[in-house]
C-alpha cells in the first residue's frame, strides 16, 4: 500500500540547516498515514563536487516488531516509477541490509533499515548526480507493507572555479587570441591579466554549459604571460599561457616560416631513418646469403 494524497504532511524547518559531510539539510518533510507510518526527509540537501552527500530518510511502520524481509530502495527522478539507483535487502532482523544495486558503486547505505532508517550516501559527486531522489520502505507482510515518500529530497550541487582549458589562436577577424574555458557552481565570473599585469574585464564571456563559462581576449598585443582568473562565492582559480611573436627586422611576423621550416626539418630526419633502416636490412640479407654460401663450401669439403 502506498501513502494517498489524502496523508498527512508535516514540514519541519531546520533553523540554520545541518552541515554534514559537506551535505547541508535545509527542511524536513514528513509524510505520515494515520497513526501508523511516517517518513521524514530532507527536502534539500547541497553537496560539493568530488565530495560524498548524505540524505537522511527515517520512517515508522505499524508494526511492533518485523523480523521479515525488508527491501530499502531509493530512486531518482519521481516516485514509484523513478530510476532505481539503490537496493538493499534484509532478510531477517540478524542479518544486515545486503546492497543488490548500487548505480556505480557511488551509493552506500548510512543507516539500519531494522532501526528505521534507511539514510544513503552518494560517494565521488559529479554534476549528473544532481537530481530528486526518493526512498522506499517494502516489508513482507501479510498485506507486503509498500511505503514510499512521495515528496523527495532535491540534491544541490556547488563546486568551487577550476580551470579546464586555455589556448591561443590566430584568424583574420580575431587576431592573435586567448580562449579561457572553466567551471563551477555558481557559473564563476572570468578576467583576463596581461603580461603588464593589467585586468581585462571583457564583455566576450559566454555560458557554455550551466556550470561553464567562456571567455576570450582578442587582438594580443604584447609578449609573454597572460593569465585567465575565474572566481565565485565557492573560491578562485587561475591558469596562464605564455604567447610570443617572432619579427624579422621589416616587422614581418616569421612564425609560418618557421612553423613550414621545423615541419621540413621533420619530414628529413623520418627520409633519413627510413633510408638508415632500409640500408641496414639490405646489409643483413647480403650477410646472411653470405654466411649461406660459407655452409653449402664446408659441406662440399666435407
Amino acid at each position: 500500500m502506498n501513502i494517498e494524497e489524502n496523508d498527512i504532511k508535516e514540514i519541519i524547518n531546520v533553523s540554520g540547516g545541518e552541515k554534514r559531510n559537506g551535505a547541508t539539510t535545509l527542511m524536513c518533510i514528513r509524510w505520515v498515514r494515520g497513526n501508523a507510518w511516517s517518513f521524514q526527509v530532507s527536502k534539500d540537501v547541497t553537496g560539493e563536487i568530488g565530495k560524498t552527500a548524505a540524505l537522511l530518510c527515517t520512517f515508522t511502520h505499524p508494526h511492533k516488531i518485523h523480523d521479515g524481509v525488508l527491501t530499502a530502495i531509493w530512486r531518482i527522478g519521481e516516485a514509484y516509477n523513478g530510476t532505481m539507483v539503490f537496493k538493499c535487502v534484509s532478510h531477517s532482523s540478524n542479518d544486515p541490509c545486503k546492497t543488490t544495486i548500487s548505480y556505480m558503486n557511488k551509493f552506500k547505505l548510512l543507516g539500519n533499515p531494522r532501526n528505521n532508517n534507511i539514510s544513503i550516501g552518494i560517494d565521488n559527486l559529479t554534476w549528473s548526480d544532481s537530481n530528486k531522489y526518493f526512498c522506499r520502505v517494502e516489508l513482507s507482510t501479510d498485506r507486503h507493507d509498500k511505503y514510499e515518500a512521495k515528496s523527495g529530497t532535491r540534491l544541490h550541487l556547488t563546486a568551487p572555479p577550476r580551470i579546464l582549458n586555455i589556448t591561443v589562436g590566430l584568424d583574420r577577424h580575431r587576431g592573435f587570441h586567448a580562449v579561457c574555458i572553466a567551471e563551477g557552481e555558481p557559473a564563476p565570473s572570468l578576467r583576463w591579466i596581461d603580461p603588464m599585469n593589467n585586468s581585462h574585464n571583457t564583455f566576450l564571456t559566454k555560458h557554455i554549459l550551466r556550470h561553464q563559462m567562456s571567455t576570450e581576449l582578442h587582438s594580443l598585443a604584447q609578449d609573454g604571460k597572460y593569465t585567465c582568473v575565474a572566481v565565485n562565492s565557492h573560491g578562485r582559480a587561475e591558469g596562464s599561457v605564455y604567447f610570443f611573436k617572432f619579427k624579422s627586422g621589416s616587422g614581418n611576423y616569421l612564425i609560418i616560416p618557421i612553423l613550414w621550416a621545423a615541419l621540413g626539418i621533420k619530414l628529413l630526419l623520418v627520409f633519413v631513418m627510413l633510408g638508415v633502416a632500409a640500408f641496414y636490412r639490405k646489409g643483413e640479407g647480403i650477410l646472411l646469403h653470405c654466411v649461406s654460401v660459407v655452409a653449402i663450401l664446408e659441406e662440399s669439403r666435407s
